[in-house]
């Protein structure tokens, strides 16, 4: 997740201090992905090293507040405009975890794999009891909230799967019985 480009993105609307970008973000993608402040602030400060944005000084309450500049908004259109690239994918910590679990004898990949499926089905179920209120009382900001839960939805529905996948190998290697 680009937190650099996201509070670029959010900076093209108004100007804002790190809390409120902070809040806009999360609102916008349904709490998905809580932002620490410190990495708001961090991330603000290398914009500003980068000539993205730029302070405006300070509010009635002391907030330091940015806004974008030129640079900004073209990186940001640049952002928006690009494809998200797959050749380096994310560490999946699921993945690698099994991955170790099956190279080393003292570990119960069956049972790694049954705790896990509990957990991404209960995860699956909270999902989908978010999107279903979300749905019941649909407004046009919703939308976005939407769009996100319908992929971790989709997500969580494929580690599901792949776990059933690595349960039914895991049986294929003890072979027959």
């Amino acid at each position: 997740m680009s937190i650099r480009h996201s509070l670029l993105a959010l900076l093209q609307e108004r100007p804002r201090y790190g809390y409120q970008l902070r809040t806009e973000f999360e609102d916008r993608t349904g709490s998905s992905w809580p932002l620490n402040i410190g990495q708001v602030y961090t991330t603000l400060d290398r914009l500003e090293r980068d000539g993205l944005v730029e302070q405006n000084g300070a509010d009635a309450e002391g907030h330091i507040v940015y806004s974008i500049t030129d640079a900004g908004r073209a990186e940001a259109r640049e952002w928006f405009g690009a494809a998200v690239s797959r050749t380096s994918p994310p560490r999946n910590e699921l993945a690698i975890k099994l991955a170790l679990a099956l190279t080393l004898p003292a570990v119960d990949v069956g049972a790694l794999i049954q705790a896990q499926r509990a957990v991404s089905i209960r995860t699956l179920q909270e999902y989908t009891r978010t999107r279903r209120e979300a749905v019941a009382h649909l407004r046009a900001a919703d939308t976005a909230r939407l769009l996100v839960l319908d992929s971790l939805i989709f997500q969580t529905e494929a580690e599901v799967r792949w776990l059933d996948l690595c349960e039914a190998r895991l049986m294929q290697l003890a072979g027959p019985a």
